[in-house]
């Protein structure tokens, strides 16, 4: 087998949007400019937000920053180089940039994953143990909860980044996306990749499968909590305070199911393209809106936002 450093192949080509017509190129752009712009500001506010009411200076708010900041990072790791490439007419991505982008879009991919599970931790202490919230989800608690996150993510996405620099890539550079995704790497290969795919496939799934059955448990108990609730009015408020999580839990796992567990026979070019942009952008973009349009607190915090703003300008 031939080192990396043997490959004949410095740099890689993302395609994107050249398959498509150019009427559908300008439209896919628009798209995913207003969506990216709209990702960042609408992240933007919830963090600015949370920053300045001190009433959102809570362990769930702390986790919904973090998850608004690892919305920021993760849309602009592949939509901003993508735009760039198409305007400068250049669709061509260096080895080395496209495994850091690779490695951070693991990273940040994992990060969603475990922040959504940690939440769902969160609400479940929150409802089912209300009277020792503040002394179960301490500061020290939720800082450890976040930075743990981040190292097992970096360690993961380190992991797959290494296990690719060992492969060559003889001939074929073209990418059929718009950032560098893994499994098309390996595609590109001309080396043995079993055990690459045997780590994705191994350690990958355990990532992904073991956040997502704390979210399943979490609300299995609350779920049994909630019912045992006496007044209508008292269910549904509890059940309301989980709404905006859940919402985003169904929109994340959804994509996913729908990017990964869907025949390769289903899939096409536009479809592909289609989910990709469900993933890294449409996602991101709309966790900020679906916690600002059902959550009283951060509507709060926006209005003392907007207030404050007012002030400093007059």
């Amino acid at each position: 087998m031939r080192g990396a450093n043997q490959s004949s192949v410095t740099e890689f080509l993302l395609l994107g949007l050249s398959r498509q017509p150019p009427q559908q190129q300008v439209l896919f752009m628009l798209l995913f400019l207003t969506m990216y712009l709209a990702t960042v500001m609408g992240n933007l506010l919830i963090l600015l937000a949370i920053s300045v009411d001190s009433r959102l200076h809570t362990p769930m708010y702390f986790f919904l920053g973090n998850l608004s900041f690892v919305d920021i990072c993760f849309s602009s790791t592949s939509v901003p180089k993508m735009l760039v490439n198409h305007i400068l007419g250049n669709q061509a991505i260096s080895f080395s940039g496209c495994l850091t982008q690779l490695y951070f879009l693991t990273v940040l991919a994992d990060m969603d994953n475990f922040l959504l599970a940690v939440m769902a931790y969160d609400r479940f202490v929150a409802i089912c143990h209300p009277l020792h919230y503040s002394t179960k989800m301490t500061h020290q608690l939720c800082a450890l909860l976040v930075a743990g996150s981040w190292v097992i993510a970096s360690l993961n996405a380190l992991l797959h980044t290494l296990l690719l620099v060992r492969l060559s890539f003889c001939a074929d550079n073209a990418i059929s996306h718009f950032f560098c995704d893994v499994s098309l790497l390996l595609k590109l290969s001309c080396s043995d990749t079993y055990l690459n795919e045997m780590m994705i496939l191994i350690e990958a799934g355990m990532i992904m499968i073991a956040p997502f059955v704390c979210i399943l448990v979490s609300y299995i108990f609350i779920t049994c909590t909630v019912l045992r609730v006496p007044s209508t009015k008292g269910k549904w408020k509890a059940f309301s305070t989980c709404g905006s999580h859940l919402a985003v839990v169904f929109l994340f796992y959804g994509t996913i199911i729908f990017l990964y567990f869907n025949p390769s026979s289903l899939h096409s070019a536009e479809t592909d393209l289609a989910a990709a942009m469900m993933y890294t952008v449409v996602t991101p973009m709309l966790n900020p809106f679906i916690y600002s349009l059902r959550n009283k607190d951060i509507k709060g915090g926006l209005g003392k936002l907007v207030t404050v703003k007012l002030i400093f300008i007059h």
